[in-house]
């Protein structure tokens, strides 16, 4: 590796991290918005919050990193050929191969991080993400029982509470339930505690009356109680019995959905779909990253053709991410189509490197006609 890739290969790394930073950032703090919900209402610690937010890292990295590569690519290439920098290094007698060789050095890296975490790292950390969020959602002795408010824990059930103390104990505790049509029904006790059990989640109250009227007759009845269990909700079912999504599964139990009769034909497809994106996807950095050159370096160095070439290559790239999103629309249904799945990630790989190496060549070959 002579100076000359060493310099273009520096630039691409620092701007390669710092875009991936900026566009993770983005991505994470749009998708924990949706979690706020849990901290408010569910009683979720920060640390808690930010374990769960964390546990999608994987998922956003897959997608994000690709296209943090072609921004760099594009970004670098463009900025030294608006400096004259690769006019240099051309009349220097660095080749096309040369010249990308940086380039295919960091897209070489970036698509065997993303096999890494495609294949191993992504179904663990999607799996755990999915089942501390049932968790969460699922098991009402999360709920945050703010002091002094009422509480709409679930629809027709709320709560309010006077106090809480630091070990979880409730006093003052109110109830409200309006399940049963016409037989609304309210709770006071001087104490209590909300538990989850393997029957449900439930408030063990008491020294305390249990009031319902009846809406027709207008009757009131009180029952008075020394200790009462009050149902919010039997249990929905345990993190075993959840549905595991295709994100979840391992490259061998997606594949091996063809067999399962248990599954839908749309699922055994999305499963299927799911294991060849899970090997292909990594390669579109490669392709992407080509796109970039392609569009960048394969013609004379113009300050005025930039912005269009520029621009040309990202509405190739978006092209290509929408034909793929497209393609596994389709092999959901037709499971048979499924090597257009790799047709579509390796045409741009193989179109970009012909397009960079040849354009060269077309050019010596005008320069020596008579």
């Amino acid at each position: 590796m002579n100076g000359l890739t060493r310099y273009v290969l520096y630039q691409l790394v620092m701007g390669f991290i710092l875009i991936a930073l900026a566009l993770v950032c983005v991505m994470w703090l749009s998708q924990s918005l949706r979690f706020v919900e849990m901290i408010v209402n569910r009683g979720l610690s920060v640390g808690g919050f930010l374990y769960l937010t964390a546990l999608l890292l994987p998922n956003l990295l897959s997608i994000i990193l690709p296209i943090a590569l072609f921004i760099a690519v594009a970004f670098v290439y463009g900025k030294m050929v608006a400096d004259r920098e690769l006019v240099v290094m051309r009349a220097a007698g660095q080749s096309q191969q040369e010249l990308m060789h940086p380039a295919l050095i960091i897209a070489t890296a970036v698509t065997l991080t993303l096999l890494v975490i495609n294949i191993d790292i992504l179904p663990r950390s999607y799996t755990a993400f999915k089942e501390l969020q049932w968790d969460i959602r699922h098991t009402f002795s999360h709920v945050l029982l703010r002091e002094g408010s009422f509480t709409l824990i679930r629809p027709g059930i709320t709560i309010y509470v006077r106090e809480r103390t630091d070990d979880e104990q409730l006093h003052g505790v109110m109830v409200h339930d309006e399940r049963r049509l016409g037989r609304p029904s309210t709770l006071m006790a001087t104490r209590g505690a909300m538990v989850n059990s393997e029957d449900g989640s439930r408030i063990i109250l008491f020294d305390g009356n249990r009031q319902e009227i009846d809406v027709q007759t207008h009757q009131l009845s009180i029952l008075y109680f020394d200790r009462y269990t009050f149902d919010i909700e039997p249990t929905r079912g345990t993190t075993d019995e959840r549905f595991r999504e295709p994100r979840e599964r391992t490259l061998g139990e997606l594949f091996e959905s063809r067999q399962d009769t248990a599954l839908s034909p749309r699922d055994r497809g999305r499963f299927v779909v799911e294991g060849h994106k899970r090997l292909t996807q990594p390669f579109s950095a490669v392709g992407y990253a080509l796109i970039a050159l392609a569009c960048l370096i394969s013609g004379p160095f113009s300050r005025r053709a930039q912005t269009k070439r520029i621009a040309l290559a990202a509405v190739l790239m978006v092209a290509s991410q929408a034909a793929a999103m497209g393609i596994e629309g389709l092999v959901v249904k037709h499971l048979y189509l499924a090597p257009l799945i790799y047709l579509n990630v390796l045409v741009p790989i193989a179109a970009g490197y012909w397009v960079v190496i040849r354009a060269p060549r077309r050019r010596r070959m005008v320069a020596q006609a008579p």
